[in-house]
């Protein structure tokens, strides 16, 4: 019975281990989150598949040396990952990084520069199939292996593959569009929950997959797109859109085609012109629309590169209509009615595109004045010169010159022509007094305070007059006027500041003037110091600069300039350079030289000395062996190598000596210097042995005899084992 009962327990124990290890198997993984920070990370922020693609196979590599899941050197059997393989998480990673590098290689060959060729096609078929197959994949272990938030992300990638997929191949909407949907519902219910950063990721992820999904859906016919909607769509970024972008160059041709099949008549001031060339009616078609989205009702919120790239599209078409148009009027032969047909086209066409040209370059002007009043030290932006404006507005004037001399080239010429030529004739004005007064400005940051004056004038007085033909219309731009009473008035006040500002110089020119006289020198012209705000408190001069100069700020001087600061006195050794040494060659042993010195490794420079010194010197005219550098006596230690210099100003006749580090000596009797007494600063070293050179030579013969040996015995050798394979070879034959 207790055997039973044991055993019961065994069984309960042993299922509740069973179901622990069930609980920690399932693997959690975020894989959106892991997905996107590998992709902007390593390089798909600039749409660099080829670098993602990299990392990808070299992630692949780590994670199969990391797990000991490698192939081996030996013939190549695939090793399948399944349920019972995984028993670590990164064995999940694994396939995920097999999908994603299959379908970075395949978006690689989409974003080559000339587009896919047919077999380049069919290899990125081929690679976005590998992708489907190792994302399906993936959703299966996830949801074996996964918790519940990994399976449901897991199935949401394996989603978007087989749409991507789809979606490629140009066939089977209704299969990609309900892909794509249900990758969209997975992400838009995760958006809901968990941290911020992962709402964020889910929500970022279901834009990205609105545009495939509208897209899916015009193909299909359930909706009506315009191809208005379809460059707003295009204009998004995010990898998951890449693939949509090709396909829109396409689908916006086809729509342009359709709507170009309607197009009979292009209207321009009351005129209608036909249009029976379908290259010429699609140019102006996407001119036309793109010249809605410049001028509609979101225009305002659009930044200002965004219309300056509009600018330019609208513009191509323009100037591909053209070109259409007038290989048309070479190809019309005589006949009349269409050549005034086609002409009449390529003017009201010109006249559009003059229109359009005033307006970008309007733009361009507004642009440069908010640089223009933006204050220094906005580190931002480049500041606006004067001279910038100058140029702007003389391309202003003389487009609408052109556009006027257009317009009113014709011999019959309806009212709206009329009115146009007036509004081309006011802006022209307009252009003019706006010219004036930057140059105004140019020539008063140029210190010209007569010419500026001037100019302000003459400017106000076109802004006047403008001012008076504008309102003398019947239907008056309000904003210009509004424009025209501001630059009259800025006139105005600019004018009265230079004419105070030239009163102020000419009152200043005197004192200059004598100021000037008095610092002249014959040495040559001195550089012109300028003052910083704390030296001239009591002279009206600005430090700071004129508004939009470049002059630097002269405040306070920075750096601080340097200071002269007292340093330690500089100790001379005086007595060293006094002091004559004896020579002691003669009582230097010689070297004696024998046969073999050649043949030495090292000469032994230090021979033995006499093995005394003697106490003093014997003489006033000699010097003590502790003085002499010479002297084995005087051999310093590698420790104290200092020499003797006088003790705090002391002279030679005191007696009094120190070393450099300031130790005081006891002077000794001995011999004078001057009067004075040396002392003995250091005592002589016990004498040294050297070793023999006659047991170096011994020691060096023998092992010269030693080598002559070995080598004699290593010839016999050679030659013994050559004769031995002599006798072997003659054997053989």
């Amino acid at each position: 019975m207790a055997k039973k009962d044991e055993a019961t327990v065994m069984e309960v124990d042993g299922d509740k281990s069973a179901t622990a290890e069930q609980i920690i198997t399932k693997f959690p993984i975020n894989v959106l989150q892991l997905v996107k920070s590998a992709q902007m990370q390593h390089g798909l922020r600039h749409r660099d598949y080829t670098r993602y693609r990299r990392y990808c196979t070299a992630r692949l590599r780590r994670l199969y040396k990391s797990l000991k899941f490698t192939h081996g050197r030996g013939k190549y059997s695939r090793k399948t990952i399944t349920e019972s393989t995984i028993t670590d998480v990164r064995f999940l990673h694994i396939v995920l990084y097999m999908a994603e590098r299959a379908w970075s290689h395949a978006m690689e060959k989409k974003q080559l520069p000339d587009g896919p060729n047919a077999r380049q096609r069919i290899h990125l078929l081929g690679r976005l199939r590998k992708a489907v197959k190792w994302a399906t994949l993936f959703a299966q272990l996830c949801a074996a292996k996964g918790d519940s938030r990994t399976s449901l992300e897991a199935e949401a990638y394996a989603s978007y593959m087989k749409g991507s997929l789809l979606f490629e191949q140009d066939q089977n909407w209704q299969s990609a569009l309900m892909n794509f949907k249900n990758a969209r519902a997975v992400y838009e219910e995760l958006g809901k929950y968990g941290n911020i950063e992962n709402q964020v990721l889910c929500r970022e992820r279901v834009e990205e997959l609105e545009p495939s999904i509208r897209y899916c859906l015009h193909k299909v016919g359930e909706s009506n797109l315009q191809t208005s909607e379809l460059m707003d769509i295009g204009e998004l970024e995010g990898p998951a859109l890449d693939l949509f972008k090709s396909k829109l160059e396409a689908v916006m041709a086809e729509a342009r085609s359709q709507q170009a099949a309607s197009m009979t008549e292009f209207y321009w001031l009351g005129h209608r012109f036909p249009v029976n060339n379908a290259r010429t009616r699609v140019s102006i078609l996407k001119a036309q629309e793109l010249e809605k989205d410049l001028h509609g009702s979101a225009s305002d919120s659009l930044p200002a590169e965004k219309k300056l790239a509009m600018f330019d599209k609208i513009f191509s078409a323009y100037h591909d209509a053209r070109s259409c148009i007038r290989n048309d009027l070479a190809t019309a032969g005589n006949a009349e009615n269409v050549k005034d047909d086609l002409n009449g086209l390529d003017k009201a066409v010109s006249a559009v595109l003059g229109q359009r040209t005033i307006e970008r370059n309007q733009l361009l002007v507004s642009i440069a004045k908010s640089k223009f009043t933006k204050q220094r030290d906005d580190k931002g932006d480049k500041v606006t010169k004067p001279e910038e404006l100058v140029r702007l507005y003389d391309l202003l004037i003389q487009n609408t010159s052109d556009l006027s001399d257009l317009v009113s080239s014709g011999r019959d010429r309806n009212p709206e022509e009329v009115a146009l030529v007036e509004e081309c004739v006011i802006k022209g004005t307009v252009f003019r007094a706006e010219r004036c007064f930057y140059l105004a400005k140019s020539y008063s940051s140029a210190g010209k305070r007569a010419e500026a004056y001037l100019l302000f004038c003459h400017a106000r007085s076109l802004a006047d007059t403008a001012l008076e033909k504008l309102q003398m219309t019947s239907n008056p731009d309000q904003t210009l006027i509004k424009d025209l009473k501001v630059l009259s008035d800025n006139c105005r006040s600019n004018s009265c500041i230079e004419h105070a500002a030239g009163i102020m110089e000419e009152e200043k020119i005197p004192e200059k003037l004598s100021k000037g006289v008095s610092t002249i020198s014959l040495t040559g012209q001195e550089k012109k110091e300028n003052k910083v705000l704390l030296e001239m408190l009591d002279v009206y001069e600005s430090a700071v600069g004129d508004h939009n100069s470049k002059v630097v700020p002269r405040i306070e001087r920075f750096p601080p300039p340097f200071q002269a600061v007292p340093c330690n006195p500089i100790v001379l050794d005086i007595a060293y350079s006094s002091i004559e040494f004896p020579s002691l060659e003669n009582r230097m042993k010689k070297d004696k030289k024998g046969i073999f010195s050649r043949w030495r490794v090292g000469r032994i420079r230090s021979r033995t000395m006499k093995s005394s010194c003697p106490p003093r010197c014997s003489s006033e005219a000699s010097l003590p062996p502790s003085l002499d550098p010479n002297s084995p006596c005087h051999r310093l230690s590698s420790t104290d190598r200092s020499p003797i210099l006088p003790f705090r100003g002391s002279s030679l006749a005191t007696g009094d000596w120190a070393s450099s580090e300031g130790r005081a000596l006891v002077p000794l009797p001995g011999p004078t210097i001057a009067g004075g007494r040396l002392s003995r600063l250091f005592l002589p070293p016990p004498p040294t042995k050297s070793a023999s050179p006659f047991f170096f030579s011994c020691f060096q013969i023998c092992g010269l005899v030693w080598v002559l040996v070995l080598v004699l015995v290593a010839a016999s050798i050679f030659f013994h084992r050559f004769r031995f394979q002599r006798r072997v070879f003659a054997s053989f034959f």
